[in-house]
């Protein structure tokens, strides 16, 4: 991975794969799994955009307007099918864990929160609200730390005028309907 990514890039993966595996240990989720999915969730990251929208379109994955309007929002799904065709990954989940770690989607599954979680809380993550009190949710209360997130991304990209993909919103709706009281 150190060759597709430049060394930034490659540093914030490891933090993930690391956070992923011991998110995984906490919750019984297979650590193997964890660390693959945590190291090929930014498999395309560095890859430019018209790259992305072409293996997308290729693949006849849906690409919503947003997505058309910022094609650096798509690195997730283009890194599913790379994760499968380049890297020689089959298992349902992982590619799954991969395409969803941006934007989530309502219902994932454990592994799926965990790369969605690790992502966002890895130790070399310096800004984000409540990144201190996700950290220690995450450990705790993974669903909540899910919304945690969904929450401060969905604030933030509103704050900041940004393109607001509709799987976030969903998944934010799905998790805040299924929030404990």
């Amino acid at each position: 991975m150190s060759k597709v990514q430049d060394s930034k890039r490659y540093e914030h993966t490891l933090s993930v794969a690391y956070t992923a595996s011991n998110l995984a240990a906490c919750y019984g989720e297979n650590i193997e799994y964890a660390l693959i999915a945590g190291m090929l969730h930014d498999c395309a990251k560095c890859l430019p955009e018209e790259k992305l929208l072409s293996i997308c379109e290729k693949q006849h994955m849906r690409i919503s307007g947003e997505e058309y309007k910022k094609p650096s929002l798509l690195h997730a799904k283009a890194g599913s099918y790379l994760a499968e065709k380049k890297y020689n990954i089959t298992n349902r989940d992982i590619l799954n864990a991969i395409h969803n770690h941006t934007t989530g989607r309502p219902g994932m599954s454990l592994l799926e929160k965990i790369i969605f979680v690790a992502d966002y809380m890895e130790p070399g993550r310096r800004q984000a609200p409540r990144l201190e009190q996700i950290r220690r949710t995450a450990f705790v209360d993974l669903d909540k730390a899910v919304l945690m997130i969904l929450e401060d991304t969905l604030k933030y990209l509103q704050d900041s005028g940004s393109v607001i993909e509709k799987t976030t919103q969903e998944t934010y709706q799905y998790y805040k309907g299924h929030a404990e009281p």
